[in-house]
């Protein structure tokens, strides 16, 4: 019975996974539009070239204001924050509010979706 259940869970995530992947294969395509029309002119997405705002390669698990050759306010070198979902999600929905005393001059993007879609992208970026 035990390895019946076993099974039956296995191919259950299985199935499921294809669907899944393409899900976030999708959220990931949405959100590198929505960062080339929202983030594009700040920031790129390519290793070790910082524009006005840092480079965000690799943001996904670095910690806030060490991507190498950028500038960031004592706010952001100050701030602890290790990126992640959540806090990528908070930062963008008011970046003023997060890390007060930051230099990014945006007032964030206020749609949960199209925040979840750049994140899912900016996960894609390493």
């Amino acid at each position: 019975m035990r390895l019946r259940t076993g099974m039956m869970l296995a191919l259950l995530v299985l199935a499921s996974t294809p669907a899944a992947f393409a899900q976030d294969k999708h959220e990931a395509e949405e959100g590198e539009k929505l960062f080339k029309r929202v983030c594009f002119t700040c920031h790129t997405s390519e290793a070790g070239k910082n524009k006005i705002g840092p480079s965000l390669f690799g943001v996904v698990g670095r910690k806030a204001g060490t991507e190498a050759g950028f500038n960031y306010s004592s706010a952001m070198k100050e701030s602890n924050i290790t990126w992640n979902a959540d806090s990528i999600d908070q930062y963008l929905t008011d970046p003023k509010k997060f890390v007060p005393g930051n230099k990014m001059a945006y007032a964030g993007v206020k749609k949960a979706e199209e925040r979840k879609e750049i994140i899912s992208y900016l996960s894609t970026l390493h």
